[in-house]
């Protein structure tokens, strides 16, 4: 089993290097920063970016497939502090991506990738809310990623969240029968039953017993000024 395993190994190293123009290895012989005959990144890369004009410099490792990042990516400081996790497909942020500064993390974002071969995509939407609820929708596809789902920020000395945005499809997400509920709440209670009985026409207070017998007495005569006294 062993020998087939080092066979392998071997077959798979040279198909690598038939692959790859230019390429590096390390000290564990694994290839690095492959370059195939049509000068497109394959596999997987490191890459040293130094700091420049005020910049900070970093590095990132992660895979390439025909030159577009896929999968993790992990982004570190010059001094080898995280920095960032990313996702990718098709070269585009997909699902979670965490940010972190020296003291932990401050910020998850959740992107959505689209197929750049279509011009129109149909996707599964979930709810951010409730995962249970799928709904299928067209989206018409510009070769970008979307912000879909659940952004947090956080105070990375505490991990406290401070702050939740929620997204779909790259618009700030708002969950109808929540805001229908509240609505209907509002013109359910209290101040709805005021505003409503103030457009019915309103009843006349019933008279003091006193001013309807002065009212009566006085029927019909002319010039007859009613005082205000009742006794």
């Amino acid at each position: 089993m062993r020998i087939a395993w080092i066979i392998f190994c071997q077959l798979w190293c040279s198909i690598s290097f038939a692959q790859c123009v230019t390429f590096q290895l390390t000290k564990k012989g694994d290839t690095l920063n492959c370059t195939d005959k049509n000068k497109l990144k394959q596999g997987k890369w490191m890459i040293h970016v130094d700091e420049l004009r005020g910049n900070p410099g970093y590095e990132e490792e992660g895979v390439f497939e025909n030159n577009l990042k896929i999968a993790v990516w992990r982004k570190y400081s010059l001094m080898g502090d995280l920095l960032a996790i990313e996702n990718y497909k098709w070269g585009m942020q997909d699902g979670v991506q965490q940010y972190y500064s020296i003291a932990g993390l401050i910020r998850e974002e959740s992107w959505k990738a689209i197929d750049p071969e279509k011009k129109f995509d149909t996707v599964e939407v979930p709810d951010p809310l409730d995962q249970g609820k799928v709904e299928m929708k067209v989206v018409k596809v510009e070769g970008n990623s979307l912000e879909h789902g659940v952004w947090r920020y956080f105070d990375p000395g505490s991990g406290a969240l401070l702050k939740q945005e929620t997204y779909v499809l790259g618009k700030p997400y708002v969950k109808n029968n929540v805001l229908g509920a509240e609505r209907s709440e509002y013109r359910g209670g209290k101040n709805a039953d005021q505003n409503a009985n103030d457009s019915l026409p309103q009843k006349e207070k019933p008279k003091p017993k006193a001013v309807e017998e002065w009212e009566k007495k006085n029927k019909g005569k002319k010039h007859t000024v009613r005082e205000g006294r009742t006794g």
